[in-house]
């Protein structure tokens, strides 16, 4: 079945998620990821593509980012791929794909879903088994988002900067949100709406989606509709 095209509205945050193809690694050591980040950096930049949260996973990445326009989060994805698969395919004598053919993403809800989906991901490497907390990873933001840590990346979002008066404090109540657990339907709405198109937020933010991006936002009802 065709998937849907993909919903790009400017300055509405998307989760996104870029894998290998068929599940392979895709950053194997530390140059790799450093090669990886310094040029979805610069193919973010120049695209206009705003990071609020990311992580590098050794088969593949997640971000959370607001587009500038309606070619950005393509783009950016478009110049990093090329970038990323002439770098890997020569130092590891690699040919053909590289990444899974298309990649996921969701237009969130910012107020509703932002900050979860900004958790989701850090604490990505934490469900996977390689660490016991996000700041034992270095591949993500939790270092800039939670403790501080110089990260060019990232651009802070508005509802971030309104977390607290003052940066310290904005820390330490970003820090305060993983003491929370996100619930088992939290995460299967994440990881369901990212991966089929849909928006992620409630009735009301779908209606509203789907007038600005002229396509369904939300799943058919299963079953045909009772006569009346």
């Amino acid at each position: 079945m065709a998937r849907l095209p993909r919903y790009t509205i400017k300055n509405q945050p998307q989760h996104i998620i870029q894998r290998g193809l068929d599940g392979q690694d895709i950053l194997v050591d530390a140059e790799d990821y450093e090669f990886y980040w310094e040029s979805l950096r610069s193919s973010a930049q120049a695209n206009q593509l705003k990071i609020h949260a990311y992580v590098l996973m050794p088969n593949h990445v997640h971000l959370l980012a607001s587009p500038g326009n309606e070619q950005s989060v393509p783009k950016t994805l478009q110049s990093l791929g090329r970038k990323y698969v002439q770098y890997f395919n020569a130092k590891y004598e690699n040919s053909g794909a590289l990444w899974e053919g298309r990649y996921r993403a969701t237009v969130l809800d910012s107020k509703a879903y932002l900050l979860t989906c900004s958790r989701y991901i850090e604490l990505n490497p934490v469900r996977a088994g390689m660490v016991k907390h996000p700041r034992e990873y270095d591949w993500c933001s939790y270092g800039y988002n939670a403790m501080g840590y110089e990260d060019p990346l990232i651009t802070e979002h508005r509802l971030y900067s309104q977390l607290a008066s003052g940066k310290q404090q904005s820390y330490q109540v970003y820090r305060s949100l993983f003491k929370k657990r996100i619930s088992n339907d939290e995460l299967a709405t994440i990881r369901d709406a990212t991966n089929k198109g849909w928006a992620l937020g409630d009735n009301k933010f779908a209606n509203k989606i789907e007038k600005m991006g002229g396509r369904r936002a939300t799943q058919l009802a299963k079953g045909r509709p009772r006569l009346k």
